[in-house]
């Protein structure tokens, strides 16, 4: 992955340097992390082993804080804790109580949901500056879905009802939420309206183009993704033998590789046309 410096924009970093010699240690420690973003296979934040947590978002500074001032901001994040979850291990389950809330910072998280056949669709990927649990928390107090590490992750943990009273104290940071779950709602929209109106070929490969931005690293020119045909299957609503019958038609005329739980994209521009 490409290691490139992703600041705060100058305007909030100039702002939180005011105040800094009266943060508490721990919290001017928290924010010298936050700050320092790195970009890591062009979509996460490369981590460094510390007490606080980086968080970062698709552009100069995490949406959630977003133009909160300095004081405010360090309330926040004091107010967290950092948790790091192993590939695989489960975030939250569907129909329980949100207990917690949390901030992405590095990796990655599926949220899936279970047919009644016991087969699961994977809702939405989730990368660094995305937030779990507060659709939940804000509607029925449950969760709606269920979160699980697709690669090792880190995020900043608060407590649902911390979270809920500090998003109640500070508008700005009620509007970011609200714009970050109404982007999240329109992309399951996008979903849905692929699904119910377009061909399984064009569904995957634009599903394909997409993850290869998210989660692609360069390897010889091409673009490489650890992700199985499964996986790949559940997120375009379609089976197994369908995305396995699409990527080696793909593969014989080398739009991409595909290896048992590993896809390279090899010709973007032609996957675009697919999709189109």
């Amino acid at each position: 992955m490409i290691s490139t410096e992703h600041p705060f924009s100058d305007s909030l970093k100039g702002n939180m340097e005011v105040g800094m010699s009266a943060m508490p240690d721990a919290v001017r420690g928290l924010r010298q992390q936050i700050v320092p973003l790195g970009q890591q296979n062009g979509a996460g934040v490369a981590p460094q082993r510390a007490s606080g947590a980086q968080v970062q978002g698709a552009g100069n500074r995490p949406r959630l804080f977003s133009g909160i001032l300095p004081e405010e901001y360090n309330r926040v994040i004091s107010a967290g804790r950092t948790k790091e979850f192993a590939r695989g291990e489960t975030l939250y389950i569907e129909g329980e109580p949100v207990q917690q809330v949390l901030l992405l910072a590095s990796g990655f998280v599926k949220v899936n949901k279970l047919g009644m056949s016991g087969a699961e669709v994977i809702l939405h990927l989730c990368g660094p500056g995305d937030v779990l649990g507060a659709l939940g928390l804000f509607s029925t107090g449950r969760h709606c879905s269920t979160a699980q590490a697709f690669r090792r992750c880190r995020a900043l943990v608060w407590d649902a009802a911390t979270l809920k009273s500090m998003v109640v104290r500070c508008p700005i940071l009620h509007q970011n939420l609200v714009a970050i779950l109404g982007e999240y709602l329109l992309q399951l929209e996008q979903r849905f309206h692929e699904v119910a109106t377009e061909r399984v070929g064009p569904r995957v490969a634009r599903q394909l183009v997409r993850l290869q931005e998210k989660l692609g690293r360069p390897v010889n020119g091409a673009m490489e993704m650890a992700l199985s045909r499964e996986e790949l299957a559940q997120m375009t609503g379609t089976t197994l033998f369908t995305v396995s019958r699409l990527l080696s038609t793909w593969e014989s005329r080398g739009f991409v590789k595909a290896g048992r739980e590993v896809v390279t994209v090899c010709d973007v521009a032609s996957l675009n046309a697919v999709s189109e």
